[in-house]
C-alpha cells in the first residue's frame, strides 16, 4: 500500500507561465533573486534552470554558427607557377626591378616570393631613394593627377607588401577549402537571418534595421539563440572569421548585408543581457572588446556593467 502524501508534502506543479518568468528572470538576476521575485523555493528555481537547458551552451545555435570544416583537395598534381614575365615600364632598370618584384609579390605564392625577397637584396640604391625616383617619374608623366602620385606611396616596403599577399593567399585558399567555388553564396546562417528579417523595415533616417523589431523576430526562435556569454564570442567569431575569408578576395566582396549585420549587433547586444556563469566568462568578453576596440559602442556601458553583475 503507498504511503498518504499530504497537499502540504505534494510537489508543487509549476504552470507554463511560471517557468518561462524564472527563466526570463534568471537571466538578469541571481537564483536566489529568481526565487525571491517568483515565490519559489530556491532549489525549484535551481531544478526548473538546470532541467530548461536554458544556461548552457547552446549546441543546436552552435552548429548553425560554425564555418564548414576545411576539405582536403582531391588534387594530387603540383602546379609550379610561373614567374612574372619582366616588361620595361619606366625605362630605369633598378625602378622597373622592384616593380616586377611588387608582380612577384602580388602572386601571394610563398616560393616565389621568397625567391624575389633574395632579389631584393641585390639592388645596391636604397629603396627610399627608388620610391623618391618613381614619385618623381610619374608626376613628370602624368602632371596634375595627384592620385597616381600618391599610389607610389609604400613603393619599397617590400616585407609588408610580401606579408599581406602570402596571408590573402592563404585566406582564398581556406576559403575555397571551406566552401569550394561558392564562397559567396548564402550560409545556412545567412539564410537563417535574411528569412527571420524579411520584412522588418529601415529605422527613420537610417540604414540599419529596427532594433525592437529584430530582437522580437530572432527572440522567437529561442532554439537558435545564443544561451550563454560564451554563446555569443562564439557566434561574433562566426561572422568575423566568415567575413575575413571574404574580404581576401577584394575589399568589398565580404561587406555583410543588412540582415547580416543586424544579427551581428542583436548578438553583441545579448553581451548585456546574459550573466556570466563565472569570472573567466566575463573576463573573455572584456578581453574580446577590447582587442576588438569595441569600447565605444553605445551598449559598452551596459555590458561592461553586466559583467560586473551591476546590470541597470
Amino acid at each position: 500500500m503507498k504511503p498518504q502524501v499530504s497537499p502540504a508534502q505534494a510537489p508543487r506543479r509549476i504552470p507554463a507561465e511560471l517557468r518561462l518568468r524564472v527563466l526570463e528572470l534568471r537571466r538578469a538576476h541571481t537564483l536566489r533573486q529568481v526565487a525571491e521575485l517568483t515565490d519559489l523555493p530556491l532549489g525549484t528555481v535551481k531544478t526548473l534552470c538546470s532541467r530548461s537547458g536554458a544556461f548552457r551552451d547552446n549546441e543546436q545555435h552552435r552548429a548553425l554558427f560554425t564555418l564548414p570544416p576545411i576539405k582536403l583537395s582531391t588534387n594530387t598534381g603540383v602546379s609550379v607557377p610561373d614567374l612574372p614575365p619582366r616588361e620595361v615600364i619606366t625605362g630605369d632598370k633598378e625602378i622597373d626591378a622592384v616593380l616586377w618584384l611588387h608582380s612577384v609579390i602580388r602572386t601571394g605564392q610563398a616560393d616565389l616570393i621568397s625567391k624575389a625577397m633574395e632579389a631584393a637584396k641585390r639592388i645596391k640604391t636604397p629603396l627610399k631613394e627608388l620610391e623618391k625616383r618613381y614619385r618623381d617619374h610619374i608626376v613628370r608623366t602624368k602632371p596634375g593627377n595627384m592620385f597616381a602620385a600618391l599610389s607610389t606611396f609604400g613603393f619599397c616596403d617590400l616585407e609588408d607588401m610580401a606579408k599581406s599577399a602570402v596571408e590573402k593567399m592563404a585566406r582564398q585558399k581556406e576559403a575555397h577549402a571551406r566552401f569550394g567555388d561558392d564562397v559567396f553564396g548564402f550560409t545556412p546562417a545567412e539564410q537563417f537571418c535574411e528569412d527571420t528579417l524579411v520584412d522588418v523595415g529601415l529605422c527613420k533616417n537610417s540604414w540599419s534595421l529596427d532594433a525592437k523589431q529584430v530582437d522580437s523576430r530572432f527572440g522567437a526562435h529561442p532554439a537558435l539563440r545564443p544561451h550563454t556569454l560564451a554563446d555569443c564570442l562564439h557566434e561574433l567569431s562566426y561572422w568575423s572569421e566568415l567575413f575575413t575569408l571574404r574580404y581576401a578576395f577584394g575589399t568589398s566582396a565580404g561587406d555583410p548585408g543588412t540582415n547580416i549585420q543586424a544579427r551581428e549587433d542583436y548578438t553583441f547586444r545579448l553581451l548585456a543581457k546574459i550573466r556570466a556563469r563565472a569570472p573567466a566568462e566575463a573576463v573573455a568578453v572584456f578581453q574580446y572588446m577590447a582587442k576588438r576596440e569595441l569600447m565605444d559602442r553605445a551598449e559598452t556601458d551596459d555590458i561592461l556593467l553586466n559583467l560586473l553583475g551591476k546590470r541597470n
